[in-house]
């Protein structure tokens, strides 16, 4: 992880102030504004995203993304397979729900290359590699730890060990609740499938399908909300931190993910040229370019809800009188 300081630089006291309080003051609640206009939430939030630089901060955590992939899957694998025999064909289908919003090229790679790395591998294998596999795949979780110490201004100061033993156990969390909401679009579909064949009256039938699905839909959205929270939650290095069930960085970062992804799909399905232009790198490209989305909705995310707390924190300090009213405490990062 690096050690990049991510606070506000001595020259900028004022906006300081307000980044010591919203390090250590989080809000109750993150839909309440307390004042703090919606305007001033989207500025600060737009000067943010340059002034931190997001899209070159995307990047990264995207390379540590697909750096961290494979040894996922194969924990995620290995930990259903200490739960269910025949783990492996199990999995497998799992991870065909996986092309609902991977790109289709990127996803033939992944499934390939996941199957290599497994076909030869014997349970005693897999188990003994977990360590080594969830190791590995934790340096995902710490490049996200790094970019939310950046959205919020504050330097990493948790020992290394900490820090890294709370991303290997966060990425395992992660790991099972990604395996349980590709579980939920599987069982969905035999569910809605077995109704179809069960129920004799064809309307009937269509109806609990369709129920079906909708629930379907609405565990596997609400399981992927879940994930934005915890990383929020856990991977800024906040003196004081509270748990938000669904924050509007959340919404807007999951809701742009999927519209992207969906849109990266629609894409490369008219004007799929990467394999002409890369070759077998085509895979890989469309996969770290999935990945840059995925890491700059994250980021999005972040910020949207940092700067809330940010607005709130300046409309506190001016009303106190901490800070003078017509002063412009927008936030001037050290980068580098």
């Amino acid at each position: 992880m690096r050690s990049t300081d991510h606070r506000l630089t001595a020259i900028d006291p004022l906006a300081q102030q307000i980044w010591d309080l919203v390090a250590r003051s989080p809000l109750h609640d993150m839909w309440d504004f307390q004042g703090a206009s919606a305007g001033l939430v989207w500025k600060r939030t737009f000067r943010a995203i340059l002034s931190d630089d997001l899209l070159s901060r995307a990047a990264e955590m995207g390379y540590y993304f697909l750096f961290a992939l494979f040894p996922t899957l194969v924990s995620a694998s290995a930990i259903l397979g200490l739960a269910a025999r025949q783990a492996e064909h199990i999995f497998d289908k799992l991870l065909h729900y996986l092309a609902l919003v991977v790109p289709g090229g990127a996803y033939t790679m992944v499934i390939e290359t996941f199957n290599q790395t497994t076909e030869h591998a014997t349970k005693g294998k897999i188990t003994i590699g977990l360590v080594a596999a969830i190791w590995s795949a934790s340096v995902g979780f710490a490049a996200i730890q790094d970019g939310m110490n950046t959205v919020y201004k504050v330097r990493e100061s948790r020992p290394y060990w900490k820090a890294r033993g709370q991303a290997i156990l966060v990425t395992m969390l992660l790991s099972v609740m990604v395996t349980a909401n590709l579980a939920v679009l599987l069982g969905g579909d035999l569910f809605a499938r077995l109704m179809y064949v069960k129920i004799w009256h064809h309307w009937l039938a269509f109806s609990t399908a369709m129920v079906i699905h909708i629930l379907q839909w609405a565990v596997a959205s609400t399981l992927l909300m879940l994930q934005f929270s915890m990383i929020y939650y856990f991977a800024p290095d906040l003196k004081v931190k509270r748990w938000h069930w669904m924050t509007p960085g959340a919404v807007i970062g999951l809701v742009g993910w999927v519209i992207c992804s969906l849109g990266l799909r629609v894409y490369l399905h008219f004007f799929d040229n990467f394999s002409l232009t890369y070759g077998s790198l085509g895979g890989v490209i469309i996969l770290l370019t999935w990945f840059y989305i995925t890491g700059l909705m994250l980021l999005l995310g972040a910020e949207v809800n940092s700067e809330i707390q940010a607005a709130v924190a300046e409309k506190k300090l001016k009303d106190s009188g901490a800070i003078p009213q017509d002063v412009d405490a927008e936030p001037k990062i050290a980068t580098g």
